[in-house]
């Protein structure tokens, strides 16, 4: 498949950190391309790109508006992820459980 086939998904989009602190951005406001490009140290370029592969996992959505294109969160696409995580949380609240039993019993 080429890289111009290639769809990304849920967990390859929030693999990068770039990315991640992308999506935190657009879960307090709408903004242009111009707005998120100000938050970092790479180019527009490199934004565009970021945002092309958070568009193709359908985690943000764009819109123009006049010449600009407006960004914005699309939450419910984080479902599958929410979901996949749910099911590990049990192994880190039994740890968590094991850790307090241990730290509790251990001061004799």
């Amino acid at each position: 498949m080429s890289s111009a086939e290639q769809k990304y998904d849920v967990f390859q989009a929030i693999a990068d950190p770039t990315r991640r602190e992308v999506l935190k951005l657009l879960s307090e406001n709408e903004l242009p391309i111009s707005e998120i490009t100000s938050h970092f140290p790479i180019s527009r370029t490199a934004i565009a790109k970021h945002l092309h592969v958070l568009s193709e996992a359908e985690l943000v959505a764009g819109r123009k508006v006049g010449r600009e294109k407006i960004y914005q969160l699309k939450p419910e696409s984080l479902k599958e992820l929410s979901e996949w995580l749910s099911y590990y949380e049990q192994f880190w609240s039994n740890k968590l459980s094991i850790l307090k039993y241990i730290v509790e019993n251990d001061s004799e």
